[in-house]
């Protein structure tokens, strides 16, 4: 087997084929989930460019990125001590994650994705799956991926029972306020107000805040 020096370090037994697989990384950083079911938790995002829909709330700029091997990315994210990895978009189903995976993983990272669903995700992949239905915005997507550990949707107003087929595949059913930036204070305010009611009305679902945009951070 190849042995390759990284950053000081050696890397020993990896597929030369896995770690020179390229990506297209928007963003590599270090910081707190924000959301959902691991709320509270360091976690090292990488953010993957390329989308399969394009929803109007969507902060992302997914058109832009610098293509990063497997090498390139391990040395990024040896600076920080924390072992969970988001895979994130964009859309990161749209890559094939076997190569990096099989690396982190090897390293004994927990690795997670958020995607659309709208790509089924291969078995063993990854530790963590969750879901966040875009059919709000695009009725005509159907979603593949329909089992998981958190399903998490993005609340516009639309009717519940549209994730009725979907409730009982995931772990954790978390309504998440729409926030537009380009929206006021009272807008979005009200918007908050309203998801929780919905919660309020339907108790197998629980409210997911965006705490790191309060915290100021990424």
């Amino acid at each position: 087997m190849e042995t390759c020096i990284l950053a000081g370090g050696i890397i020993d037994g990896d597929e030369p084929s896995d770690l020179t697989a390229v990506y297209p990384v928007v963003e590599i950083f270090n910081s707190v989930q924000g959301e959902g079911a691991r709320a509270g938790e360091s976690s090292i995002f990488i953010r993957f460019g390329h989308c399969n829909l394009r929803c109007e709330w969507c902060d992302t700029e997914f058109d832009e990125w610098t293509d990063m091997t497997v090498i390139d990315i391990l040395a990024k994210i040896s600076h920080w001590p924390c072992k969970n990895v988001i895979f994130t978009g964009g859309e990161p189903a749209l890559q094939n994650l076997w190569p990096l995976s099989r690396c982190l993983r090897k390293r004994g990272f927990h690795l997670a994705i958020e995607s659309n669903g709208t790509i089924e995700i291969p078995e063993g992949l990854v530790n963590w799956i969750c879901i966040s239905p875009k059919d709000q915005l695009y009725p005509d997507v159907s979603i593949k991926q329909q089992s998981g550990d958190e399903l998490k949707v993005i609340y516009c107003g639309q009717n519940l029972e549209m994730y009725s087929e979907l409730e009982d595949g995931f772990d954790n059913l978390f309504l998440q306020p729409c926030y537009m930036e380009s929206e006021s204070v009272e807008w979005n305010g009200r918007n908050f107000a309203l998801t929780e009611e919905v919660v309020k009305q339907n108790p197998r679902w629980r409210l997911s805040l965006q705490v790191h945009k309060w915290m100021g951070v990424d």
